[in-house]
């Protein structure tokens, strides 16, 4: 099973980063097709995928979602996203095509399964800058739109950035006054969180340990600390509700960040499966599901 998700997980960022390659409202052309190749993959394990569109740049961008419905279907919803763009000049590979096919593995695994909250899975767009923090970020619009609609979402996870791990000493870097705290080596798994998303953040990191042995480490930090709010978890901060970011720890570990050598084969697939795995695990205990099933498609 680990070395099947493995190479799926491979393909996808392949296709992502670099048989489509950098994409955004720049590159309207691929970000469809990015788009159009996350459907496809939904499609084919027969989830119903819904689009919210709107335009901006005058390119019309869509955020994809799919649910896992639950069994009690008024108690809340457990959400986990990732941004498809990538940054203008980047391929993209590790960020964020590995959050994406992390997404679209955790869709195969989940495939089938009866939880008591709904699960849902959401791909967003346009979180590179300029929509970052002020634009029409993809994440920003999808959580606006769950708080008009007076959604219970009770913990939103942001796979932001999968696939970088070292066991050389010095290859974790940190914020001013963390190193004292954590380890020197990348390899583990970061679950972040601001401090009123602390408890999402026991909660995620509980249900991760019950499912996978992977490494990983926590920190709940005010959001003004470089990084901790640099993804489409701060959107859902912003609507008051719990988000946790799931990360590498991007350019604290990974030297390609936002370069144009940010390519497919920099990434560690098989440590990244691991993560997967253990992420899929926590989504279904996290919405009331001892354990998980993957198709084999």
């Amino acid at each position: 099973m680990s070395a099947l998700l493995e190479a799926r997980l491979r393909t996808h960022v392949e296709t992502l980063a670099g048989d489509i390659g950098e994409r955004n409202v720049w590159r309207p052309d691929a970000l469809r097709a990015a788009a159009g190749y996350i459907r496809s993959v939904w499609a084919g394990l027969d989830y119903a995928v819904t689009a919210q569109g709107y335009e901006t740049e005058r390119v019309w961008c869509e955020n994809l979602v799919i649910e896992v419905p639950g069994r009690l279907p008024h108690c809340g919803i457990v959400l986990a996203g990732a941004h498809y763009d990538s940054v203008a000049g980047s391929p993209g590979a590790n960020d964020n095509a590995s959050g994406i096919a992390g997404i679209l593995e955790i869709a195969r695994l989940l495939r089938g399964l009866r939880p008591a909250l709904t699960l849902r899975l959401v791909a967003f767009v346009n979180e590179e800058p300029p929509f970052f923090y002020f634009g029409n970020m993809g994440s920003a619009v999808y959580a606006r739109a769950a708080r008009t609609r007076g959604e219970d979402i009770g913990i939103m996870l942001s796979l932001e950035m999968l696939g970088c791990y070292s066991d050389r000493p010095g290859s974790q870097r940190y914020p001013p006054f963390l190193r004292w705290f954590y380890p020197d080596r990348g390899n583990f798994i970061a679950f972040v969180a601001n401090l009123r998303s602390r408890r999402a953040l026991k909660r995620l990191a509980r249900a991760f340990a019950a499912h996978s042995d992977f490494p990983y480490q926590t920190l709940a930090s005010p959001s003004i600390v470089p990084g901790v709010a640099w993804s489409d978890q701060r959107s859902f901060w912003r609507q008051g509700y719990p988000a946790v970011m799931v990360t590498d720890t991007a350019f604290y570990r990974y030297p390609h960040y936002h370069q144009a050598t940010d390519t497919p084969e920099k990434l560690e697939y098989g440590r990244m499966a691991q993560v997967v795995s253990g992420l899929a695990g926590a989504l279904a205990a996290l919405a009331g599901t001892t354990q998980h099933r993957g198709g084999q498609r």
